[in-house]
Protein backbone atom coordinates (compact mmCIF):
# COMPACT_ATOMS: atom_id res chain seq x y z
CA UNK A 1 0.00 0.00 0.00
CA UNK A 2 1.53 3.38 -0.99
CA UNK A 3 2.24 5.82 1.82
CA UNK A 4 0.04 8.85 2.39
CA UNK A 5 2.91 11.12 1.37
CA UNK A 6 3.31 9.24 -1.91
CA UNK A 7 -0.45 9.40 -2.60
CA UNK A 8 -0.52 13.15 -1.93
CA UNK A 9 2.42 13.62 -4.29
CA UNK A 10 0.67 11.59 -7.00
CA UNK A 11 -2.53 13.57 -6.41
CA UNK A 12 -0.62 16.83 -6.86
CA UNK A 13 0.86 15.53 -10.13
CA UNK A 14 -2.53 14.56 -11.50
CA UNK A 15 -4.12 17.84 -10.43
CA UNK A 16 -1.33 19.74 -12.17
CA UNK A 17 -2.24 17.91 -15.38
CA UNK A 18 -5.82 19.15 -15.05
CA UNK A 19 -4.60 22.65 -14.26
CA UNK A 20 -2.65 22.46 -17.51
CA UNK A 21 -6.00 22.01 -19.29
CA UNK A 22 -7.20 25.32 -17.84
CA UNK A 23 -8.88 24.03 -14.68
CA UNK A 24 -9.09 26.30 -11.64
CA UNK A 25 -8.12 24.58 -8.35
CA UNK A 26 -10.93 24.64 -5.77
CA UNK A 27 -11.53 23.23 -2.31
CA UNK A 28 -14.65 22.15 -0.45
CA UNK A 29 -15.07 21.60 3.27
CA UNK A 30 -14.78 18.07 4.62
CA UNK A 31 -17.99 18.53 6.62
CA UNK A 32 -20.99 19.10 4.34
CA UNK A 33 -24.68 19.80 5.08
CA UNK A 34 -26.46 16.47 4.83
CA UNK A 35 -30.08 17.53 4.14
CA UNK A 36 -30.58 18.36 0.48
CA UNK A 37 -27.13 17.31 -0.69
CA UNK A 38 -27.41 13.76 0.66
CA UNK A 39 -30.63 13.25 -1.31
CA UNK A 40 -28.78 14.06 -4.54
CA UNK A 41 -26.29 11.21 -4.19
CA UNK A 42 -28.74 8.35 -4.33
CA UNK A 43 -29.50 5.28 -2.30
CA UNK A 44 -26.03 3.71 -2.32
CA UNK A 45 -24.17 6.76 -1.04
CA UNK A 46 -26.95 7.67 1.42
CA UNK A 47 -26.52 4.25 3.01
CA UNK A 48 -22.74 4.65 3.20
CA UNK A 49 -22.41 8.28 4.31
CA UNK A 50 -21.03 9.21 7.71
CA UNK A 51 -23.73 11.46 9.15
CA UNK A 52 -23.71 13.43 12.39
CA UNK A 53 -25.67 16.26 13.97
CA UNK A 54 -24.58 19.78 14.89
CA UNK A 55 -26.58 21.98 17.27
CA UNK A 56 -26.06 25.06 15.07
CA UNK A 57 -25.78 23.62 11.57
CA UNK A 58 -28.15 20.67 11.79
CA UNK A 59 -27.43 17.32 10.16
CA UNK A 60 -23.93 17.13 8.66
CA UNK A 61 -21.96 14.47 6.77
CA UNK A 62 -18.35 13.75 5.98
CA UNK A 63 -17.81 14.54 2.30
CA UNK A 64 -18.65 11.37 0.29
CA UNK A 65 -17.85 12.99 -3.05
CA UNK A 66 -16.64 16.28 -4.52
CA UNK A 67 -18.95 16.81 -7.50
CA UNK A 68 -22.09 17.87 -5.61
CA UNK A 69 -20.36 20.51 -3.42
CA UNK A 70 -18.37 21.80 -6.42
CA UNK A 71 -21.57 22.16 -8.46
CA UNK A 72 -23.26 23.90 -5.54
CA UNK A 73 -20.33 26.31 -5.24
CA UNK A 74 -20.34 27.05 -8.97
CA UNK A 75 -24.09 27.59 -9.23
CA UNK A 76 -24.09 29.97 -6.25
CA UNK A 77 -21.89 32.29 -8.28
CA UNK A 78 -23.67 31.99 -11.62
CA UNK A 79 -23.84 29.45 -14.41
CA UNK A 80 -20.95 30.50 -16.62
CA UNK A 81 -18.58 28.13 -18.43
CA UNK A 82 -15.74 26.98 -16.17
CA UNK A 83 -13.27 24.19 -15.45
CA UNK A 84 -12.33 23.06 -11.95
CA UNK A 85 -9.93 20.59 -10.41
CA UNK A 86 -9.58 19.47 -6.80
CA UNK A 87 -7.98 16.90 -4.55
CA UNK A 88 -8.82 15.62 -1.08
CA UNK A 89 -10.32 12.85 1.02
CA UNK A 90 -13.78 11.38 0.59
CA UNK A 91 -15.43 9.13 3.17
CA UNK A 92 -17.76 6.17 2.58
CA UNK A 93 -18.70 3.35 4.92
CA UNK A 94 -17.75 -0.11 3.65
CA UNK A 95 -19.77 -2.36 5.94
CA UNK A 96 -20.28 -5.01 3.24
CA UNK A 97 -16.58 -5.15 2.29
CA UNK A 98 -14.20 -4.42 5.19
CA UNK A 99 -11.17 -4.81 2.91
CA UNK A 100 -12.10 -1.68 0.93
CA UNK A 101 -10.97 1.71 2.18
CA UNK A 102 -13.58 3.91 3.83
CA UNK A 103 -11.39 7.00 3.43
CA UNK A 104 -9.37 7.72 0.30
CA UNK A 105 -8.11 10.60 -1.83
CA UNK A 106 -9.69 11.67 -5.11
CA UNK A 107 -8.47 14.01 -7.82
CA UNK A 108 -11.20 15.41 -10.05
CA UNK A 109 -11.92 17.46 -13.13
CA UNK A 110 -15.27 19.16 -13.78
CA UNK A 111 -16.23 20.97 -17.00
CA UNK A 112 -19.17 23.38 -17.24
CA UNK A 113 -19.71 24.23 -20.92
CA UNK A 114 -22.72 25.33 -22.96
CA UNK A 115 -21.31 24.61 -26.41
CA UNK A 116 -21.06 21.11 -27.89
CA UNK A 117 -21.58 18.64 -25.02
CA UNK A 118 -20.00 15.89 -27.12
CA UNK A 119 -16.71 17.79 -27.12
CA UNK A 120 -16.87 18.33 -23.35
CA UNK A 121 -17.57 14.61 -22.81
CA UNK A 122 -14.63 13.75 -25.04
CA UNK A 123 -12.36 16.23 -23.26
CA UNK A 124 -12.99 14.72 -19.83
CA UNK A 125 -12.86 11.11 -20.98
CA UNK A 126 -9.79 11.52 -23.20
CA UNK A 127 -7.87 13.51 -20.58
CA UNK A 128 -8.35 10.80 -17.97
CA UNK A 129 -7.73 8.07 -20.57
CA UNK A 130 -4.38 9.62 -21.51
CA UNK A 131 -3.29 10.10 -17.89
CA UNK A 132 -4.01 6.46 -17.10
CA UNK A 133 -2.70 4.98 -20.38
CA UNK A 134 0.56 3.61 -18.86
CA UNK A 135 -1.41 1.45 -16.41
CA UNK A 136 -3.06 -0.78 -19.03
CA UNK A 137 -6.58 -0.23 -17.73
CA UNK A 138 -9.84 -1.23 -19.40
CA UNK A 139 -12.24 1.59 -20.22
CA UNK A 140 -16.00 1.11 -20.29
CA UNK A 141 -18.86 3.49 -21.02
CA UNK A 142 -22.61 3.77 -21.03
CA UNK A 143 -25.33 6.39 -21.31
CA UNK A 144 -28.02 6.78 -18.66
CA UNK A 145 -29.71 9.35 -20.89
CA UNK A 146 -30.77 6.71 -23.42
CA UNK A 147 -32.72 4.73 -20.82
CA UNK A 148 -34.22 7.94 -19.40
CA UNK A 149 -35.39 8.89 -22.90
CA UNK A 150 -36.87 5.42 -23.39
CA UNK A 151 -38.92 5.75 -20.19
CA UNK A 152 -40.12 9.21 -21.23
CA UNK A 153 -41.32 7.76 -24.53
CA UNK A 154 -43.44 4.97 -23.04
CA UNK A 155 -47.17 5.03 -23.76
CA UNK A 156 -48.27 5.15 -20.13
CA UNK A 157 -49.21 7.63 -17.42
CA UNK A 158 -46.92 10.44 -16.28
CA UNK A 159 -47.08 9.04 -12.76
CA UNK A 160 -45.77 5.67 -13.91
CA UNK A 161 -43.01 7.31 -15.95
CA UNK A 162 -41.96 9.36 -12.93
CA UNK A 163 -41.80 6.22 -10.78
CA UNK A 164 -39.63 4.45 -13.35
CA UNK A 165 -37.34 7.47 -13.70
CA UNK A 166 -36.83 7.58 -9.92
CA UNK A 167 -35.74 3.94 -9.88
CA UNK A 168 -33.50 3.82 -12.95
CA UNK A 169 -30.51 3.49 -10.58
CA UNK A 170 -32.11 0.56 -8.74
CA UNK A 171 -32.23 -2.20 -11.38
CA UNK A 172 -34.26 -4.68 -9.30
CA UNK A 173 -36.86 -2.12 -8.29
CA UNK A 174 -37.03 -0.84 -11.88
CA UNK A 175 -37.61 -4.39 -13.13
CA UNK A 176 -40.34 -4.95 -10.55
CA UNK A 177 -42.11 -1.75 -11.60
CA UNK A 178 -41.94 -2.69 -15.28
CA UNK A 179 -43.48 -6.07 -14.48
CA UNK A 180 -46.22 -4.49 -12.38
CA UNK A 181 -47.07 -1.79 -14.91
CA UNK A 182 -47.16 -4.41 -17.67
CA UNK A 183 -49.58 -6.57 -15.68
CA UNK A 184 -47.03 -9.34 -15.27
CA UNK A 185 -46.94 -9.16 -11.46
CA UNK A 186 -49.89 -9.47 -9.06
CA UNK A 187 -51.07 -6.48 -7.05
CA UNK A 188 -49.58 -6.67 -3.50
CA UNK A 189 -52.24 -7.78 -0.96
CA UNK A 190 -52.01 -4.57 1.06
CA UNK A 191 -52.58 -2.43 -2.00
CA UNK A 192 -55.41 -4.67 -3.18
CA UNK A 193 -57.14 -4.23 0.19
CA UNK A 194 -56.83 -0.44 0.00
CA UNK A 195 -58.28 -0.39 -3.51
CA UNK A 196 -61.21 -2.57 -2.43
CA UNK A 197 -62.04 -0.59 0.73
CA UNK A 198 -65.05 1.71 0.43
CA UNK A 199 -63.73 3.78 3.34
CA UNK A 200 -60.08 3.11 4.23
CA UNK A 201 -60.44 5.12 7.46
CA UNK A 202 -63.46 3.14 8.70
CA UNK A 203 -62.92 1.66 12.13
CA UNK A 204 -59.70 3.57 12.72
CA UNK A 205 -59.15 5.82 15.72
CA UNK A 206 -56.53 8.55 15.73
CA UNK A 207 -54.03 8.31 12.85
CA UNK A 208 -50.60 7.08 13.87
CA UNK A 209 -47.49 8.02 11.89
CA UNK A 210 -46.21 10.95 9.88
CA UNK A 211 -48.83 10.91 7.12
CA UNK A 212 -52.04 12.87 7.55
CA UNK A 213 -55.48 11.98 6.19
CA UNK A 214 -55.07 14.22 3.11
CA UNK A 215 -51.79 12.59 2.17
CA UNK A 216 -53.21 9.11 2.64
CA UNK A 217 -56.27 9.99 0.56
CA UNK A 218 -54.06 11.36 -2.24
CA UNK A 219 -52.02 8.16 -2.19
CA UNK A 220 -55.14 6.01 -2.47
CA UNK A 221 -56.40 8.14 -5.37
CA UNK A 222 -53.05 7.60 -7.10
CA UNK A 223 -53.37 3.85 -6.59
CA UNK A 224 -56.85 3.89 -8.13
CA UNK A 225 -55.54 5.89 -11.09
CA UNK A 226 -52.74 3.38 -11.59
CA UNK A 227 -55.12 0.42 -11.33
CA UNK A 228 -57.34 1.95 -14.03
CA UNK A 229 -54.45 2.61 -16.44
CA UNK A 230 -53.84 0.30 -19.38
CA UNK A 231 -50.80 -1.95 -18.96
CA UNK A 232 -47.58 -1.10 -20.72
CA UNK A 233 -47.64 -3.10 -23.93
CA UNK A 234 -45.58 -6.25 -24.35
CA UNK A 235 -43.91 -4.63 -27.35
CA UNK A 236 -42.70 -1.67 -25.28
CA UNK A 237 -41.52 -3.97 -22.49
CA UNK A 238 -39.59 -5.98 -25.07
CA UNK A 239 -37.97 -2.78 -26.38
CA UNK A 240 -36.89 -1.75 -22.87
CA UNK A 241 -35.48 -5.24 -22.31
CA UNK A 242 -33.65 -5.10 -25.64
CA UNK A 243 -32.22 -1.71 -24.72
CA UNK A 244 -31.00 -2.91 -21.32
CA UNK A 245 -29.33 -5.93 -22.93
CA UNK A 246 -27.21 -3.86 -25.34
CA UNK A 247 -23.52 -4.47 -24.71
CA UNK A 248 -20.44 -4.95 -26.86
CA UNK A 249 -18.15 -2.59 -28.70
CA UNK A 250 -19.44 0.96 -28.96
CA UNK A 251 -19.75 0.53 -32.73
CA UNK A 252 -21.93 -2.57 -32.41
CA UNK A 253 -23.94 -1.00 -29.60
CA UNK A 254 -24.60 2.12 -31.64
CA UNK A 255 -25.90 0.02 -34.55
CA UNK A 256 -28.14 -2.00 -32.21
CA UNK A 257 -29.48 1.14 -30.53
CA UNK A 258 -30.31 2.67 -33.90
CA UNK A 259 -32.30 -0.46 -34.72
CA UNK A 260 -34.22 -0.14 -31.44
CA UNK A 261 -34.84 3.56 -32.13
CA UNK A 262 -36.84 2.64 -35.22
CA UNK A 263 -39.54 1.24 -32.91
CA UNK A 264 -38.77 3.49 -29.93
CA UNK A 265 -38.17 6.89 -31.57
CA UNK A 266 -37.97 8.70 -28.22
CA UNK A 267 -34.37 7.49 -27.84
CA UNK A 268 -33.22 8.72 -31.27
CA UNK A 269 -31.84 12.10 -30.08
CA UNK A 270 -29.92 10.40 -27.25
CA UNK A 271 -28.52 7.83 -29.69
CA UNK A 272 -27.43 10.66 -31.99
CA UNK A 273 -25.63 12.27 -29.03
CA UNK A 274 -23.83 8.98 -28.43
CA UNK A 275 -22.67 8.94 -32.05
CA UNK A 276 -21.44 12.53 -31.78
CA UNK A 277 -19.57 11.69 -28.57
CA UNK A 278 -17.84 8.70 -30.14
CA UNK A 279 -16.76 10.86 -33.07
CA UNK A 280 -15.42 13.52 -30.68
CA UNK A 281 -13.45 10.94 -28.67
CA UNK A 282 -12.08 9.39 -31.86
CA UNK A 283 -10.91 12.82 -33.01
CA UNK A 284 -8.68 12.86 -29.90
CA UNK A 285 -6.77 9.80 -31.07
CA UNK A 286 -8.74 7.09 -29.23
CA UNK A 287 -10.48 4.27 -31.08
CA UNK A 288 -13.79 5.06 -29.38
CA UNK A 289 -15.91 2.66 -31.42
CA UNK A 290 -13.80 -0.28 -30.23
CA UNK A 291 -14.35 0.60 -26.55
CA UNK A 292 -16.78 -1.52 -24.50
CA UNK A 293 -20.26 -0.05 -24.18
CA UNK A 294 -23.05 -1.29 -21.93
CA UNK A 295 -26.49 0.31 -21.86
CA UNK A 296 -26.90 -0.56 -18.17
CA UNK A 297 -23.47 0.70 -17.17
CA UNK A 298 -23.53 3.17 -14.27
CA UNK A 299 -27.02 2.28 -13.03
CA UNK A 300 -25.71 1.51 -9.54
CA UNK A 301 -23.46 4.58 -9.33
CA UNK A 302 -24.25 8.21 -8.51
CA UNK A 303 -27.90 9.07 -9.14
CA UNK A 304 -27.02 12.54 -10.39
CA UNK A 305 -25.58 11.13 -13.63
CA UNK A 306 -28.11 11.60 -16.44
CA UNK A 307 -26.12 10.99 -19.62
CA UNK A 308 -22.65 9.74 -20.54
CA UNK A 309 -21.00 7.56 -17.86
CA UNK A 310 -17.59 5.89 -17.90
CA UNK A 311 -15.08 4.01 -15.77
CA UNK A 312 -11.57 2.58 -15.86
CA UNK A 313 -10.74 -0.72 -14.16
CA UNK A 314 -7.65 -2.92 -13.84
CA UNK A 315 -8.31 -6.28 -15.59
CA UNK A 316 -5.39 -7.95 -13.81
CA UNK A 317 -6.75 -6.80 -10.42
CA UNK A 318 -10.52 -7.43 -10.64
CA UNK A 319 -11.00 -7.06 -6.89
CA UNK A 320 -9.89 -3.42 -6.99
CA UNK A 321 -12.55 -0.71 -7.24
CA UNK A 322 -12.55 1.45 -10.38
CA UNK A 323 -9.43 3.58 -10.71
CA UNK A 324 -11.45 6.38 -12.31
CA UNK A 325 -15.12 7.11 -12.95
CA UNK A 326 -17.20 9.97 -14.27
CA UNK A 327 -20.14 11.16 -16.27
CA UNK A 328 -22.53 13.90 -17.28
CA UNK A 329 -24.87 15.52 -14.74
CA UNK A 330 -26.80 18.32 -16.47
CA UNK A 331 -29.86 17.99 -14.23
CA UNK A 332 -27.76 18.43 -11.08
CA UNK A 333 -26.87 21.99 -12.09
CA UNK A 334 -30.59 22.68 -12.53
CA UNK A 335 -31.40 21.27 -9.08
CA UNK A 336 -28.73 23.38 -7.39
CA UNK A 337 -28.97 26.40 -9.67
CA UNK A 338 -32.01 28.26 -8.27
CA UNK A 339 -33.40 28.79 -11.75
CA UNK A 340 -30.06 28.63 -13.58
CA UNK A 341 -28.48 25.62 -15.29
CA UNK A 342 -25.52 24.70 -17.48
CA UNK A 343 -24.47 21.38 -19.04
CA UNK A 344 -21.67 19.75 -17.04
CA UNK A 345 -19.49 16.64 -17.05
CA UNK A 346 -16.64 15.45 -14.87
CA UNK A 347 -14.56 12.59 -13.59
CA UNK A 348 -12.38 11.50 -10.67
CA UNK A 349 -9.18 9.48 -10.32
CA UNK A 350 -7.97 7.62 -7.23
CA UNK A 351 -4.22 8.34 -7.00
CA UNK A 352 -3.70 5.64 -4.38
CA UNK A 353 -4.78 3.05 -6.93
CA UNK A 354 -2.70 4.54 -9.76
CA UNK A 355 0.39 4.21 -7.53
CA UNK A 356 -0.54 0.69 -6.44
CA UNK A 357 -0.95 -0.46 -10.02
CA UNK A 358 2.12 1.42 -11.20
CA UNK A 359 4.29 -0.18 -8.51
CA UNK A 360 3.00 -3.63 -9.49
CA UNK A 361 3.64 -3.13 -13.21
Amino acid sequence: MPSRAAILSEAARLRARFEGLGAQPVETTVLQPAGTLLDLYGEDIRARAYVTSDALRGEQMLRPDFTVPVVQMHMEHGAEPARYTYTGEVFRRQEDDPDRANEYIQVGYEVFARDDPAQADAEVFASIHDMLAPLGLTAAMGDIGILMAAVTGLNTTDRRKAALQRHIWRPRRFRALIDRFAGRAPVPPGREALLAAADPFSGLGALIGLRGAAEITARIEALHEDAAADPISENEVALIEALLSVRGTAADALEHLRDIAVDLPAIAPAVDRLADRLDAISARGIDARALPFEASYGRTQMEYYDGFVFGFTAPRRPALPPVATGGRYDALTRQLGAGREIPAVGGVIRPGLTLELGDAA
